[in-house]
């Protein structure tokens, strides 16, 4: 439906004439006559005025198809830092409804996940902002506010019983068990259960993994690059660092100029605070690849060790470089919360740098 039968049919469904619309619009009637007739169409400044007269979202004026309007959804998500009380509810309820025709939508499902997660992301930077300003109020309290906080950051849990994965590590285990054939479910099943140190079922698992990428008809070098690293990460979990540093090392041979090699070796060498060697390889991995857009964990892993080792300048230098990327390669504008984060960051940087030296 064009946006000139959209109008009539809500104008009629409110009960306004022609003349009733004008006058809350603050247009003459001959105005709402044209946009029906597709003479003319309403000035884009009139949308939200028009989306309020007749009760629907401005989306809902257009003719979208469902995917499109989805779409939309995923694109306000990546975005808008934080969204209103309103806009919130109004895509979940819209979620919520479409969900009830396709309950077998995956897309839906991905966006209701997105939705809330977005919102657990922009609640937990207010819960670290407040939690974290108690603690230094009153280090002293025994609170909730340090599990909070920690919760918040992701932070580590002194308590087995609750840092363990064995809660996603059964859901990906049942996912593994239904879908054989499938690769992505493997990592994040082999993950857990590296960190977890459940060496024989990540053995079990990575195994598995090997056989179906050795089924691939165009296998690619990332393909053992990870696989090994996830043996070497077996090794650590066993305590034998001889064992892992071997299985590094041997990958340098046939793939030490490969992008993926610097990053799952930088990767290796964070775990055991080797964080010079690590930075030198991060910086080698996005000197190497050939994707466009790079991806942006290179500079982020180098950013984390700079905090790390108080290497400040080094830090803000990266974080340049952060955002020429999202700018460059990922055309991201000033107003996309990704590249606002990025930028608060450097700034704050700026900001202590430039206290320290009054």
């Amino acid at each position: 439906m064009q946006l000139a039968s959209k109008i009539k049919q809500l104008r009629v469904k409110c009960g306004y004439t022609q003349d009733e619309l004008a006058n809350k619009l603050g247009v003459s009637s001959q105005a709402v006559s044209k946009w029906e007739n597709q003479v003319t169409t309403p000035d884009i400044t009139l949308l939200p005025a028009l989306s309020e007269a007749f009760g629907v979202t401005i989306d809902e004026l257009f003719d979208l198809s469902l995917e499109q309007k989805l779409e939309r959804i995923e694109n306000k998500l990546d975005v808008i830092e934080e969204l209103t009380p309103r806009e919130f509810g109004d895509i979940e309820l819209f979620l919520k409804d479409q969900l009830e025709e396709s309950p077998k939508n995956q897309k839906i499902h991905y966006l209701l996940a997105y939705l809330y997660t977005h919102r657990m992301m922009s609640d937990a930077k207010k819960v670290s902002k407040y939690g974290r300003e108690a603690i230094r109020l009153g280090p002293e309290k025994r609170e909730n506010t340090q599990w909070m906080v920690s919760k918040a950051e992701a932070g580590a849990c002194w308590d087995w019983d609750i840092s363990n994965h064995s809660g996603i590590i059964n859901f990906y285990k049942e996912v593994v068990e239904n879908n054989p054939e499938i690769i992505e479910p493997y990592h994040h099943l082999i993950w857990n259960l590296i960190d977890d140190c459940r060496v024989e079922e990540a053995t079990f698992y990575l195994n598995k993994l090997k056989d179906l990428y050795s089924k691939k008809k165009e296998p690619h070098p990332n393909d053992v690059i990870i696989t090994e690293a996830y043996r070497a990460g077996i090794a650590l979990a066993r305590c034998d660092e001889k064992e892992a540093d071997e299985i590094m090392n041997s990958l340098a041979k046939d793939y030490g100029n490969c992008d993926g090699y610097c990053f799952e070796m930088a990767q290796y060498y964070t775990k055991k605070g080797r964080y010079k060697e690590a930075v030198q390889l991060y910086e080698d991995a996005f000197a190497r690849s050939a994707r466009r857009p790079r991806y942006s964990d290179d500079l982020l892993g180098i950013i984390a060790i700079c905090e790390i080792m108080g290497d400040v300048d080094k830090e803000i230098e990266t974080y340049d470089r952060l955002l020429r990327l999202y700018k460059e390669e990922w055309n991201m504008s000033d107003d996309e919360s990704t590249y606002l984060e990025a930028l608060r960051k450097k700034n704050e940087l700026l900001d202590r740098q430039r206290k320290s030296k009054e």
